[in-house]
């Protein structure tokens, strides 16, 4: 089901919670070997039943989407939290700003690396950003005021805490995450199944996708992945 802020779904009303949700997906053998209900859920959100299913924030996301309806929806999309800021000093805003509209109407996908210190001490994390996801989850007149800087989370696509070593891996509702493969790290776009190789060395991140380093005092480093999703007519 598709999550995307540009989509609706209505069907996802049929559940009214995420545990009637993850019904769908509970075999009866799994009630029988398990017994409980609630294991098999946990069974089912763990992801051993497959990939193809919401986790309780994607399903969220869907249900206000369909409770909202298509109006309210496109009205939040149009805020275009940049418009009419000078950007010009700032690098990494001009180039977020750049690409925020397509990214919230969903013709574009893109993917932010960030590593940066965050303290006195020199302590660094890094991490890989949906901006997609990021945008549709806070509000980010407070990065393009300068108010707040952004910077990857535990709770993004890749985060990493070069202190602490701790290290963490979450999907998104456009991207899902490839690990620990001979290739490296990889994003694969939920649309359009094409994969993005974030690999420095390698020659191209991937079909209609486009890598850019960006130069900025701001950060320690950041590149950009965009992605544009080719739809069948």
């Amino acid at each position: 089901m598709n999550t995307d802020p540009e989509f609706y779904d209505k069907s996802i009303l049929e559940w009214q919670t995420y545990e009637d949700y993850l019904d769908k997906y509970v075999q009866p053998e799994d009630l029988f070997y398990l017994e409980d209900p609630d294991n098999a859920r946990q069974i089912v959100e763990l992801g051993y039943k497959g990939k193809d299913f919401m986790n309780r924030e994607e399903f969220e996301v869907a249900r206000r989407a369909a409770l909202e309806g298509p109006l309210k929806r496109k009205k939040s999309l149009d805020a275009v939290c940049s418009s009419g800021k000078d950007l010009s000093k700032s690098p990494f805003l001009y180039a977020l700003a750049q690409r925020e509209e397509l990214v919230r109407n969903g013709k574009l996908s893109t993917i932010i690396f960030i590593r940066d210190v965050i303290d006195r001490k020199g302590h660094e994390v890094s991490g890989y950003i949906d901006y997609g996801h990021r945008l549709k989850a806070e509000d980010f007149e407070e990065y393009f005021s300068r108010s707040k800087k952004l910077l990857p989370k535990p709770s993004d696509l890749s985060y990493y805490n070069w202190k602490t070593q701790t290290l963490s891996y979450n999907n998104s509702s456009t991207f899902q995450v490839i690990a620990d493969n001979e290739m490296g790290l990889l994003f694969k776009h939920k649309r359009d199944r094409k994969t993005i190789n974030v690999d420095p060395k390698g020659v191209s991140p991937g079909d209609n996708s486009h890598r850019v380093v960006l130069r900025t005092d701001e950060y320690t480093q950041v590149v950009i992945y965009d992605h544009v999703t080719r739809r069948k007519n």
